[in-house]
């Protein structure tokens, strides 16, 4: 059963021409962005104002099965810091799965990128899951989706010539060792195509999980179970608290701005031209991305590139 709520532009992306959800907030032009429900802290800030979050609720009445079994604690901690993006998801059913996979782990926060309608069908695989629906995100596209959030890591089956892609051991060590003041996102991209180079250039890292040479790819609902589990069966305490004690990157939309100031100054030294731009941008994507960094790496950049490339 749908409920009759107030209706948002969005809930025929999300749901379909005829469902109707609930919206917390301004529609547009307004400097505050509408709050998650269940009394989740406002997440996003630094979204444009034009483009606010948006909290959808679909189906009520969803009853939810008793967790049988308890989340270890390092994994919960860790969940409260993790999001799943889902860069559009082709078919609802794999939504649903994703959201299951979430529940089943411990993990919470979905945020959605959604260039069609996805449809109400989500609930039918989303079994027990609902919630995690209910309070999805949505975004226009996947730049705003990850602004906050401080490292991102998107999982590939194609290795891309431009972009270093991590081996999933190593990716799972590099997740659970993240500043404990930092947000990490995991970025999975449409069923068909994957994550394009220019979403990629949205995440730190890359990564790959294991399986055979005859099996192209994962399915997304899979990828995304298979990835989330191994993080909640691992947990933080695998890895030695110094190695979570390190500065916090700068935010998504931050280490955007430093990327594109500093592609300008490389394009003015004539150092990036007509014949390697696209090239140069996927490896200085790349290279910064896997810095992750800091304000004090960005202060040390930009004074090189302001005093270091001035002609003698």
């Amino acid at each position: 059963m749908i409920p009759a709520l107030s209706t948002s532009p969005l809930a025929p992306i999300l749901f379909g021409a005829k469902a109707k959800v609930q919206y917390n907030g301004p529609m547009t032009r307004s400097p505050t962005l509408p709050r998650l429900e269940g009394g989740d802290e406002k997440r996003g800030s630094g979204l444009t104002p034009n483009k606010p979050r948006h909290s959808c609720r679909g189906v009520e009445g969803l009853t939810e099965a008793p967790n049988r079994l308890r989340p270890a604690p390092a994994a919960s901690a860790f969940a409260r810091r993790l999001a799943v993006i889902l860069c559009r998801p082709e078919t609802a059913e794999n939504v649903g799965l994703a959201a299951r996979a979430m529940k089943n782990t411990g993990f919470r926060e979905l945020r959605l990128v959604l260039d069609r309608p996805l449809g109400s069908t989500v609930y039918k695989t989303a079994v027990h899951a609902g919630t995690i629906i209910d309070r999805a995100s949505v975004f226009p596209d996947l730049e705003d989706a990850v602004a906050d959030l401080h490292l991102v890591f998107a999982g590939t089956a194609k290795r891309r010539k431009n972009f270093e892609v991590l081996e999933f051991e190593d990716a799972l060590d590099r997740m659970l060792a993240a500043p404990l003041s930092a947000r990490v996102g995991l970025l999975f991209g449409n069923e068909r195509t994957g994550l394009t180079s220019d979403e990629l250039r949205r995440s730190n890292f890359r990564f790959t999980i294991p399986q055979t040479a005859r099996q192209p790819s994962y399915n997304l609902a899979s990828a995304v179970l298979l990835t989330l589990f191994a993080l909640y069966t691992r947990g933080e305490a695998a890895i030695p608290s110094r190695a979570r004690s390190g500065r916090t990157p700068l935010a998504r939309r931050e280490q955007e701005a430093l990327r594109r100031l500093l592609l300008r100054k490389l394009e003015e030294r004539g150092f990036i031209h007509s014949t390697n731009t696209s090239h140069m941008e996927e490896r200085i994507a790349d290279l910064l991305g896997r810095l992750a960094p800091t304000e004090e790496d960005r202060a040390l950049l930009l004074a090189l590139f302001a005093k270091g490339m001035r002609a003698p």
